[in-house]
């Protein structure tokens, strides 16, 4: 086992695989990342609110990899990666629950929109999408308790940067999507959410083209996690031209049997 000290180094360790290079956050401190032959790993704590040991590379090399990095970091940090990847983790270290399976998205590229399904004026009732200010962040939150109440991003965390929003031309806050935990050359879409009555009007996915547009002018690439009974989002993240990767993140048994967030 090697560890890497750099950010050359987990890029060439791991191909400059999004999921790893978005863990590893730059290499900024308090991040830890190893390789072993083809394997890598990325201790990253409160990666969108969670510790997670990403992991990328073969079973036979990536299982004891995560062995080593886990006795180097600690039980709070879980294996995340690939779904067949973290299914075989798992099974090598029986301690862990049950992998969790849901899905990674990214893209380097928009797809054009549909014929009615771009920015949009003000002739539908509703403001371009923009930059909401920090002074916005009560109405957000207010949106995401109803709309969307176990976001991960919420106003006013370590790692949310920025929220963006769609108003009504009468001022009533309608959709918002916020820049999140990016990393230097991934940035994270997430906390999207589209008020109740608002749904159906295509604002969803009018706000996050334009998050996922500014965040590809400033990274490169846009990434973001989804879970896989949300087909609605699913079928909007395609639309723009995210690609879909099953992933799956497996757990140590919390005292209690809670599953509190790492704030």
């Amino acid at each position: 086992m090697r560890e890497l000290t750099s950010i050359d180094q987990v890029t060439d360790a791991c191909g400059d695989d999004d999921l790893i290079m978005w863990a590893a956050q730059g290499m900024k401190p308090g991040i830890r990342a190893w390789a072993h032959r083809d394997a890598v790993a990325v201790a990253s704590p409160h990666a969108s609110r969670r510790h997670r040991l990403a992991v990328a590379g073969r079973p036979e090399h990536a299982v004891p990899l995560v062995r080593h990095a886990l006795a180097e970091v600690g039980r709070r940090f879980r294996p995340f990666g690939d779904a067949e990847l973290i299914d075989a983790v798992a099974h090598a270290i029986p301690e862990l629950d049950k992998p969790h399976r849901f899905s990674w998205m990214t893209l380097r590229e928009l797809t054009p929109p549909a014929p009615g399904r771009g920015p949009g004026d003000r002739s539908d009732g509703v403001e371009l999408p923009a930059w909401l200010r920090p002074e916005d962040d009560p109405q957000v939150d207010l949106l995401l308790k109803e709309a969307s109440p176990e976001s991960y991003a919420v106003p006013g965390i370590p790692g949310v940067r920025r929220w963006a929003g769609i108003r009504s031309t009468t001022g009533e806050l309608l959709a918002v999507a916020a820049d999140a935990w990016s990393a230097p050359t991934v940035g994270l879409l997430a906390g999207v959410a589209t008020a109740v009555p608002a749904r159906g009007r295509g604002l969803g996915e009018r706000i996050c083209r334009f998050v996922v547009e500014e965040l590809l002018a400033t990274y490169g690439r846009a990434s973001l996690m989804v879970d896989d009974w949300n087909a609605a989002a699913i079928r909007v993240y395609e639309r723009i031209g995210f690609a879909r990767r099953p992933v799956a993140a497996a757990r140590f048994p919390q005292p209690g049997g809670h599953d509190l967030f790492d704030d």
